[in-house]
């Protein structure tokens, strides 16, 4: 299946038409016609808005795995935030730091 497929397959999996697509993408609605009727792709350039409208995660889009069910959980978190901190850090803790940190997590949300 080629990126533009899944693109469309994914469109349609959320009900979303390729005018709506197109004002949430920023890109223009006839490149989003020349994908299906040409069976092109979109250029690099225009992944990770696709990404982020549809809420794939790029290798639901580049990836190359027709076993894999598309859509994964995932997050995307903007660099400079405080999320992507947390995640920084998270990533930096040692296996026990980190198994702690998810007790006082659980703890809080109680």
């Amino acid at each position: 299946m080629i990126i533009s497929e899944r693109i469309f397959k994914l469109m349609q999996a959320q009900g979303m038409s390729q005018k709506e697509f197109s004002q949430k993408t920023g890109i223009a609605q006839s490149s989003i016609s020349d994908w299906k009727r040409k069976k092109t792709n979109p250029s690099s350039d225009k992944i990770m808005a696709i990404c982020e409208t549809l809420k794939v995660s790029p290798y639901d889009i580049l990836g190359d795995d027709p076993d894999r069910e598309m859509g994964g959980d995932y997050l995307i978190v903007n660099k400079g935030t405080d999320e992507y901190m947390l995640l920084m850090r998270y990533n930096d803790l040692s296996r026990r730091s980190r198994d702690r940190l998810i007790g006082y997590l659980q703890a809080l949300s109680e």
